[in-house]
């Protein structure tokens, strides 16, 4: 079965995890590198192997420097749902682009990939076998081939249910692996200064890649935390820089998060991390500041913005105040003393961070953020909007039972004009995220019932 335009085909071997985060991931990275999606290429769900058009080569092989959700990449030379159809579609793939990958000089090897179910070395053979009506006139180089060809095939995606025959058969030729060597290299359980919400390395690089951040942006964090997010757009080469609201956590100083140590190092802290991964010269700074009171001027400064806001599930939702906002029942204190610290509805925080995102992006710059959702009441009309930026991606990863976060990029698409003309934004679909603990409460609910019912359970 021949493909039509196979000419300019690439399989994509895409690793099985954070599944919704995958299709955004790949559409941002083809943006970045001049390639695009049709609409017939998303329709993938959860299989590993997608077909993509790219115009280039190079294109392709940008995309793997960059992707942390593919495993490999191949020029597509044939594609059956049985072994007859694979080899009457290589038999139709124009012999000419073939001839520069197996004349007599080259060397090559041929791989056997499955997924979901095991062969045996005999079975391999068998199938490289098949294939000696391609004209391999090269010598097979076992160690360190000049062309690696692979033939991929497709069980399924249930291992209780492996059939006998694949579904589908690939062959190609492999052109580059991905990043996924990065999560490992880049793992917070080895690196230097940690907290209690350091992102996870793999989805660091997840949103640095849905914000195509490339070399020479600019990259700010308003919740920075640890710097993890700084860290992932830092090794992709752009200057970052970022505050809290946490004097301790930008200074790296008071109780320390990992295990048996008690206090923090004097070397604990954001640019530690980075001179750890010799990404020290891409650090700008990081200030004590609130992200409900930016201190930045009127401007534009930010290619893209990446964070990820605080929950109230495990660091506070704090903003400073003043005497005047101190709630009623609080003693006040002397004039010199600093601003307190007061609660900050999840409501105002996203308002005030899609306002900050509008104001100080380039147009075309991406926000992309965290927001933590009520699964049984959340709807899509619930995600936060402004008139300035448009919903790229909505991605969702469970945190419990009853409880999830959403991966949300939005790109400016307009000029930000005035500050009080977006002040009606806070509507209705802001009303699930007002109160200062709302998420939390709904988050714990959740383990109250539980425990609720097992006691239950064990006194019947």
């Amino acid at each position: 079965m021949a493909l039509p335009g196979s000419l300019n085909r690439y399989l994509l071997l895409m690793a099985q995890e954070h599944l919704e985060f995958r299709l955004p991931e790949i559409k941002s990275l083809l943006s970045l590198f001049g390639g695009q999606f049709t609409n017939s290429q998303e329709t993938y769900g959860k299989s590993p192997f997608w077909i993509l058009s790219i115009p280039t080569e190079d294109i392709a092989r940008n995309l793997m420097k960059r992707t942390v959700c593919a495993k490999s990449i191949f020029e597509l030379w044939g594609h059956g749902k049985s072994p007859e159809e694979l080899y009457t579609s290589l038999k139709n793939y124009p012999v000419e682009k073939m001839v520069p990958f197996l004349h007599s000089e080259s060397t090559y090897k041929i791989k056997i990939h499955t997924f979901n179910k095991t062969l045996t070395q005999e079975e391999k053979v068998k199938r490289i076998d098949a294939l000696e009506f391609l004209p391999f006139e090269g010598k097979v180089n076992l160690k360190k081939p000049q062309h690696v060809f692979s033939v991929l095939e497709d069980y399924g995606l249930d291992p209780n249910c492996i059939p006998e025959r694949p579904h589908n058969i690939y062959f190609g030729r492999w052109i580059a692996d991905g990043q996924r060597e990065l999560i490992e290299s880049y793992s917070v359980k080895k690196r230097h200064f940690i907290g209690n919400t350091s992102m996870d390395a793999g989805l660091s690089f997840i949103m640095a890649n849905h914000a195509k951040v490339k070399e020479n942006d600019v990259v700010f964090d308003p919740f920075v935390g640890t710097g993890g997010l700084l860290i992932a757009s830092a090794h992709f080469g752009a200057y970052v820089w970022g505050t809290d609201i946490d004097y301790n956590t930008v200074h790296g100083l008071g109780k320390a998060s990992r295990k048996n140590q008690k206090w923090r190092g004097p070397d604990e802290n954001i640019r530690a991390n980075l001179r750890q991964y010799g990404l020290e010269k891409f650090y700008l700074d990081v200030l004590v500041s609130d992200a409900s009171k930016p201190s930045w001027r009127k401007g534009t400064y930010f290619d893209a913005i990446i964070t990820d806001p605080p929950y109230g599930i495990r660091e506070s939702t704090r903003r400073s105040g003043s005497q005047k906002q101190m709630p009623k029942g609080i003693e006040k204190c002397p004039e010199s003393h600093v601003p307190v610290s007061l609660s900050y509805h999840l409501s105002d925080m996203f308002f005030d961070l899609l306002n900050f995102a509008a104001e100080t992006l380039v147009l075309g710059g991406r926000l992309v953020y965290w927001l933590p959702v009520y699964t049984p009441e959340y709807t899509e009309e619930m995600v936060p909007w402004h008139p300035c930026l448009k919903l790229i991606s909505n991605c969702e990863q469970k945190l419990s039972s009853h409880t999830a976060r959403r991966l949300i990029t939005m790109e400016k698409v307009k000029e930000f004009e005035n500050r009080d003309q977006y002040s009606n934004l806070l509507s209705d679909h802001f009303l699930p995220y007002q109160g200062h603990n709302s998420f939390r409460e709904k988050y714990f609910s959740g383990v109250t019932k539980r425990i609720a019912k097992e006691e239950k359970s064990s006194q019947e």
